[in-house]
């Protein structure tokens, strides 16, 4: 992305009609517009909850007018948002920063650059988004002085040559905020967390087979980056998955009792018993009817006559 940024956004006459004529709310395309925002970046500051939603009756993400005016009415507006939202790549990290690329790469790999999302090149290599305020609050931090101008520290060395890479544990747990931010409810934040492990690694935390379906139903997929089952949303889902062992732990832990405060509010759905309608017995069996001895004796005084 480039330094400079212009936009239009509308500055109808929405400032001019009375309050109570505006819309409670609108939609994120319309919200977006009005804030001068392009798609992906309104994507970025709902998840970095620079602009806040709710959900819509049809299940959709909203916006209240008031969020819109509430932005609107900010200092430098809509200068001070851009900044707030804007993600740079590693040339123009490294650039805003004054080191090589090189050293920006090594510092994102051991956690102290966090990247804030990725996209997929055409040769779908990951490649990692920074934003550009976090940069800059980096870089005017006295203390990381020495690790942007002198030789990197040999504690750190050594985690390099370990072949360390904290870039996706760290988008990962800033994927979970983002997550537990749209979260509504008990489940939705269970649900949050589930989208992070594996599904062995969910079953291990939660046992019970009715909780862990009904949790299923809340875990998010990773963002889109190609059609089901091609090599991009394999790598996607990939890079969604935590990896180390500590990491799943944690989660695993926090899993556990947020399903554990899910169940206790509001249980998960249970199958109705099944009892089967009782047998009717059968009938009993009909004897054939004896004839008696006076019978007899008529049917063979008939039959002499």
């Amino acid at each position: 992305m480039s330094g400079q940024h212009t936009v239009t956004y509308e500055a109808t006459a929405t400032a001019d009609r009375p309050a109570a004529a505006r819309d409670t709310w609108v939609g994120t395309g319309r919200a977006a517009r009005e804030l001068g925002l392009k798609p992906t970046e309104f994507d970025l500051a709902v998840q970095l909850g620079r602009v806040r939603t709710t959900t819509g009756g049809g299940g959709g993400r909203r916006v209240a007018r008031a969020e819109i005016e509430r932005l609107r009415a900010g200092p430098g507006f809509p200068e001070s948002l851009h900044r707030s939202v804007r993600a740079v790549g590693t040339t123009e990290g490294a650039a805003l920063i004054g080191v090589t690329k090189t050293r920006f790469t090594r510092l994102a790999r051991l956690g102290l650059l966090v990247p804030v999302k990725y996209y997929l090149n055409r040769y779908r290599a990951v490649v990692w988004l920074y934003l550009a305020e976090e940069l800059s609050l980096f870089t005017a931090d006295g203390e990381n002085v020495p690790l942007l101008t002198g030789r990197t520290p040999e504690s750190l060395r050594s985690q390099l040559d370990t072949g360390i890479d904290l870039r996706p544990r760290n988008w990962r747990t800033r994927q979970l905020g983002f997550l537990l931010r749209q979260a509504d409810g008990p489940w939705e934040r269970a649900g949050a967390v589930a989208s992070l492990l594996a599904p062995q690694h969910v079953s291990e935390a939660v046992q019970d087979a009715c909780d862990r379906s009904h949790l299923n139903r809340f875990r998010r997929p990773p963002p889109s980056h190609g059609a089901p089952g091609s090599p991009a949303a394999d790598l996607a889902e990939e890079l969604m998955t935590a990896q180390d062992p500590d990491e799943i732990a944690w989660l695993q832990t926090d899993l556990r009792r947020l399903t554990h405060e899910a169940r206790t509010r509001r249980p998960a759905p249970r199958p109705t018993p099944h009892h089967p309608a009782p047998a009717h017995p059968a009938p009993p069996a009909v004897e054939p009817a004896r004839e008696t001895p006076r019978g007899l004796f008529a049917r063979w005084w008939r039959g002499s006559r």
